[in-house]
């Protein structure tokens, strides 16, 4: 008899009891299966000492943009919403779910969403009042668990696994937590919870708005094999497009395929597909994530040729380097960031030996990047972004550049 299939543990990271190959425990009676489970009970993980079984709950606030504004202006109420400037040029931040019938997203040309949607309200954005919101909610979760993982203003990863209150199970905390946002800010939440982060994600989107879904180990492999392998975080269009080309459609199909044939085929990028596959993520909750990266882009009233972007470049390029003196961390790599008016993204960047030191070097090398741009030169341009990365601490010593230092990176 076979305790457990040949099938990876979800959320368990590699130890000598689980080389990531899942249990198969052939023949055990009660006591030895007792036995090896208090040998995994407690492993060292990031840092902290975890259970084995780690609880992880995903929240997401339901339609935040647009439901604080029918929040705060009772008109708003059962209309569709639209959060965003009018224009040509303007993107949707949010739409209400009654504007999502409609076939309005987050994203979404505002011209394109105002003809999808002629009765919809448009709002423009504030984002001082989200970001007050946003910090009610986070003090909710803090009442809960100090391992708090931000990933915007209204999402976030809690590690429950040792929670602060005496609330019995992950799936308690996470009703507890909905139930009090919807007390204390009127808002709706919807909440996954599962023995990981990439779990958790996917499980917060299954029962919204306003829901929640727990998905626990032995249900894993069912729930993750009919999935369209574009649920897999990371697979946008153009991934999915080279997926599908291969025969790949949904994680089953994936899960057909050994490490190395992924590995070989989409590099790097195969090795995570294959965990993921396999309801594996042994990424820890990482409250107070340093700075990696600090951009400014802008959208221009009209597209714009390659040789008319040089203020453009400048005027936001200052806007980013006065935005990472914010931080008493190091950014080494410049990034220009490109869109044509195709809705191509381009991207290229540069590393110096040493970090820009002043805001003239950076815009001098962003400058630089827009000549390494290679399209005809009558192609335009609908926005630029210009932007710091590869942060580091000050005090941190040079090290040897990375593989791609000092290289172009395109996309698109």
């Amino acid at each position: 008899m076979q305790i457990n299939r040949v099938f990876p543990y979800a959320g368990v990271p590699s130890t000598k009891c689980n080389r990531g190959k899942g249990f198969a425990l052939s023949a055990l009676d009660s006591t030895r299966v007792r036995i090896v489970r208090a040998c995994i009970h407690a492993i060292a993980y990031g840092g902290r000492y975890h259970r084995v079984m780690r609880k992880i709950i995903h929240i997401d606030m339901d339609a935040f943009y647009a439901s604080v504004e029918q929040r705060d202006d009772p008109s708003l109420r059962g209309r569709p919403v639209v959060v965003a400037w009018r224009g040509e040029r303007s993107v949707v931040c949010a739409a209400s779910y009654e504007a999502r019938v409609f076939g309005v997203r987050s994203a979404m040309p505002a011209v394109r969403a105002e003809r999808l949607c002629p009765q919809a309200v448009f709002v423009p954005p504030d984002f001082t009042r989200y970001k007050t919101v946003s910090r009610q909610v986070r003090e909710i979760f803090l009442r809960h668990t100090d391992l708090v993982e931000p990933l915007s203003l209204d999402e976030a990863y809690l590690d429950v696994t040792a929670p602060k209150t005496d609330l019995p199970t992950a799936t308690a905390v996470a009703e507890t937590i909905r139930a009090q946002i919807r007390e204390e800010t009127q808002l709706t939440a919807s909440a996954g919870v599962a023995p990981n982060k990439f779990l958790a994600k996917i499980a917060s989107d299954w029962r919204k708005p306003d829901g929640q879904f727990v998905l626990r180990p032995h249900q894993v492999e069912a729930f993750l094999t009919p999935l369209p392998v574009e649920r897999i975080p990371g697979v946008g269009k153009v991934m999915q497009g080279k997926l599908n080309a291969d025969g790949i459609r949904t994680v089953g199909d994936l899960r057909l395929h050994a490490q190395h044939e992924l590995e070989a085929r989409y590099g790097s990028f195969g090795g995570s597909l294959y965990r993921r596959a396999r309801g594996i993520d042994e990424r820890p909750v990482e409250p107070d994530q340093p700075v990696q990266s600090i951009s400014s882009e802008d959208t221009f009233a009209t597209d714009l040729l390659l040789s008319e972007l040089e203020p453009h470049i400048v005027r936001i390029a200052e806007k980013a380097w006065q935005a990472s003196r914010k931080t008493e961390r190091v950014g080494r790599t410049v990034v220009l960031k490109l869109k044509t008016a195709q809705f191509r993204i381009l991207t290229r960047s540069f590393t110096p030996e040493a970090p820009p030191a002043s805001a003239q070097e950076f815009i001098d090398i962003a400058m630089a990047l827009r000549e390494r741009v290679d399209l005809p030169a009558s192609t335009r341009y609908r926005l630029v972004g210009v932007g710091l990365s590869g942060f580091r601490d000050r005090d941190e010593g040079a090290t040897q550049p990375g593989l791609f230092d000092g290289t172009e990176l395109a996309a698109g």
